[in-house]
């Protein structure tokens, strides 16, 4: 991880750490900050894919340092990889604690991969743009 990573991509979500997500530290669960990469990228998904779409895989998710209650959490999206019905999309989520505040921490990132889908839910191809 770089000292001062940059962030990249446009974002897609942005919540707010709870109490009610938190692990025994009191730090949040893992798994809900998953939930969140993967909501963002459905969310990118969708206008990529032009319509439904699925997750297929999750390729890679570091978390890098823990989530706080009440820290802002922002999930930045970019397509790395489009095939004939799949799109991969990398997220990172970087956290702020304080409203205003310049300096956000990169707290995870991830990879996740989707395919188009049907009313049938049957793989579909990628609309051309």
């Amino acid at each position: 991880m770089s000292e001062n990573p940059e962030i990249q991509g446009e974002l897609a979500l942005q919540t707010l750490a709870m109490p009610k997500d938190t692990n025994a530290n009191g730090d949040i669960f893992g798994g809900w900050l998953v939930s969140q990469m993967d909501l963002a990228a459905g969310i990118i998904s969708k206008q990529v894919t032009g319509g439904r779409s699925a997750t297929v895989a999750i390729e890679n998710v570091t978390f890098l340092r823990p989530v706080k209650v009440g820290a802002t959490v922002s999930c930045y999206c970019r397509v790395v990889k489009k095939g004939r019905t799949s799109v991969h999309i990398a997220v990172d989520v970087w956290t702020w604690q304080r409203v205003n505040q310049s300096d956000g921490i990169k707290v995870a990132d991830g990879l996740f991969v989707f395919v188009a889908i049907d009313d049938s839910g049957k793989p579909r191809a990628l609309p051309e743009i």
